[in-house]
């Protein structure tokens, strides 16, 4: 098991070359993940049929040979599977019925009750347990509850997350509430996407830089601390791997506030001040400005080995500072692997 590069960097080994992996790695960028999602008829049917979800992760493995598959799946599965309505407009994105006050949050259903709806994916995990190279490890994840609340109150991807800035404020009780049913949801999901065979598990939590103050202690840091600690009682041996996107000099000490075994860095994040600041507290991950897999050239070299060279001193995951998009070229991905192999 320790013989994975991955699972070496989350337990603080320092490698002589980082293990890769791609946010998103699995994809539109990719022609043949765009093939076989016209299979499928739409994302979500995609996301819930577990032969063809197993078969996009395994895309990029086979493609570039990164050093960890993540799950494919989606952040807004777990509202779904509370009670909240989700579909998705075509170049717009996801569309969720919006809660907006505390009968709302009454409204969804128990935490425990995610299994009928998210069953799929747990197959999904348990086929690429057994279908994945032996030395790539499996990442599992999920939103985490900040992120998915903005969603569940606005229905929609927002700007700066106002109409949850705007609930919590007006009622935060009420805010509270849901957050606290969407952390008790995502530690049964991850959970039960430890026992079909995820050996890491991420949390993603996009937006948390709108957050500040008290609020991001209340709302980004706690459920994050809360859902590490149930999932370290129940699995103490998988490591997990939090992001708080934009957090800026939150970063600091947040995977010791929080129990994770590394934090992922954005793009936004001078990589030397985190090696810096960030790095002496355990494994870091990120953080390439997803940008460069669009335009490559040598600014993608550069700016990679750079990247290597000043987390070189400590353990290291190499990887975006945001999901890839979808104009990127996958030639461009193919370089950024060879430059940090090469350093």
């Amino acid at each position: 098991m320790m013989t994975k590069l991955l699972l070496r960097a989350l337990a603080g080994e320092t490698l002589p070359t980082p293990p890769i992996w791609m946010m998103r790695q699995a994809g539109r960028y990719l022609p043949e993940y765009r093939a076989t999602r016209a299979k499928a008829g739409d994302f979500l049917s995609l996301c819930y049929n577990p032969e063809l979800a197993a078969e996009v992760t395994l895309q990029p493995i086979r493609r570039f040979g990164f050093d960890a598959a993540i799950l494919f799946a989606d952040i807004l599965l777990v509202p779904q599977a509370l009670g909240a309505d989700l579909w998705f407009v075509t170049g717009e994105g996801p569309r969720l019925s919006t809660i907006t006050d505390a009968a709302g949050v009454d409204a969804l259903k128990p935490a425990e009750t995610v299994h009928e709806t998210l069953a799929p994916i747990y197959e999904t995990v348990r086929i690429l347990s057994r279908e994945l190279p032996r030395d790539t490890t499996l990442i599992g994840f999920a939103g985490a509850p900040w992120t998915v609340a903005t969603y569940m109150v606005a229905g929609r991807g927002t700007p700066d997350q106002g109409p949850a800035h705007a609930f919590k404020d007006a009622d935060r009780a009420a805010f509270t509430a849901l957050i606290q049913r969407i952390t008790e949801a995502t530690i049964l999901y991850l959970s039960a996407q430890i026992d079909a065979g995820a050996e890491v598990v991420k949390l993603f939590d996009s937006w948390a830089g709108s957050l500040k103050g008290q609020d991001f202690d209340d709302f980004a840091l706690a459920p994050t601390a809360q859902i590490i600690a149930a999932l370290k009682e129940r699995h103490p041996e998988v490591p997990i791997i939090a992001f708080p996107r934009q957090a800026g000099e939150r970063y600091i000490e947040f995977a010791k506030a929080t129990g994770a075994d590394a934090v992922a860095l954005d793009n936004s994040v001078d990589a030397d001040w985190a090696a810096a600041h960030v790095q002496p507290g355990g494994c870091v991950q990120g953080n390439l400005d997803p940008r460069h897999m669009v335009t490559g050239g040598d600014d993608l070299v550069r700016e990679a080995q750079h990247i290597t060279r000043t987390f070189a001193k400590g353990p290291h995951i190499f990887n975006l500072g945001h999901g890839i998009t979808p104009d990127a070229d996958p030639d461009n991905v193919a370089r950024m692997i060879d430059a940090v192999r090469s350093v």
